[in-house]
């Protein structure tokens, strides 16, 4: 059965009982989840035997997703799309998910390693350099010690050919990682994920993006303080301010614009039926 409140939250029957709600926000699932609990939805996933990826996605995301159709299919199908960012979570808020908070993809990726030293989940790392890799992986192990990282491996820069995805398949399925932590730009991780997602063995791929450089000491992450006002936008446009001008120049007030249309109700944003099948959050709440 399938509702929808006057603010806009979609729900059925399968939500309560998975006791995993979403919102849509400008036509994409945004999870209703908080770290805690969107590690633990990864860990029962892995548990259980599944294949699913996650996006990490904030605001900026979002619009892109407004004029790539491909994109905002690929968000709509995954186990999760997690709050990296405060005006989802405020939107989150907003519906009635007091208990939603920022899943930042750091943060995340932390969370699940350290989640994972119990039950012995074996990592992959793909992306960046070969040079970030080797002090990303030297970070963690002495972060997390016991921690299991299965392998590594920094792709090509140029478009992959059908047999270098080959190749990388069959790389990353011997390696018996549990999860593949997915660190390369928006959207092309997000691209990859759902490209590769049939031809892996592994249960989970993350996309986590700049989580990699972070972790590595090579980028500067902003404070706690910055992050939880809103505002981490304008601390990165101050560190790199000739690489994201023009993204933040758009983002934000197209952002702001479009979520004011949706909240009054003067545009719809719907979450087309064909991105889950005949009955779409029913699939999407059975997917957990």
């Amino acid at each position: 059965m399938r509702k929808q409140t006057a603010d806009g939250r979609q729900f059925s029957l399968l939500d309560q009982k998975s006791s995993l709600a979403w919102i849509n926000v400008l036509g994409v699932r945004i999870s209703a989840v908080n770290l805690k609990s969107a590690t633990g939805f990864i860990q029962k996933a892995i548990e259980d035997g599944r294949k699913e990826y996650v996006c990490v996605r904030d605001a900026h995301g979002v619009v892109r997703c407004q004029d790539d159709p491909e994109l905002r299919s690929i968000h709509n199908r995954a186990f999760l799309v997690t709050p990296d960012g405060m005006p989802l979570v405020w939107a989150l808020k907003h519906a009635g998910h007091s208990d939603s908070d920022r899943v930042y993809g750091p943060d995340l990726m932390l969370s699940v390693f350290e989640a994972g030293t119990a039950t012995g989940l074996r990592h992959f790392l793909y992306g960046a350099t070969a040079e970030t890799l080797e002090q990303l992986q030297a970070r963690l192990l002495a972060r997390f010690p016991q921690a299991e990282i299965a392998g590594s491996y920094a792709p090509p820069f140029h478009k992959l050919s059908p047999q270098e995805e080959a190749d990388i398949a069959d790389r990353l399925n011997r390696s018996g990682a549990d999860i593949i932590w997915v660190g390369l730009s928006s959207p092309k991780q997000e691209l990859w994920m759902a490209r590769m997602r049939d031809r892996l063995d592994a249960s989970m791929l993350i996309g986590v993006g700049a989580a990699f450089d972070f972790h590595a000491g090579l980028k500067r992450q902003a404070p706690r303080i910055i992050q939880r006002s809103g505002f981490e936008w304008a601390f990165r446009l101050l560190c790199e301010p000739r690489r994201l001008w023009r993204r933040y120049a758009l983002v934000v007030p197209t952002f702001i614009s479009l979520t004011a249309f949706q909240r009054l109700g003067l545009r719809k944003f719907p979450i087309e039926d064909e991105v889950f099948g005949s009955s779409a959050p029913e699939a999407a709440a059975a997917k957990v």
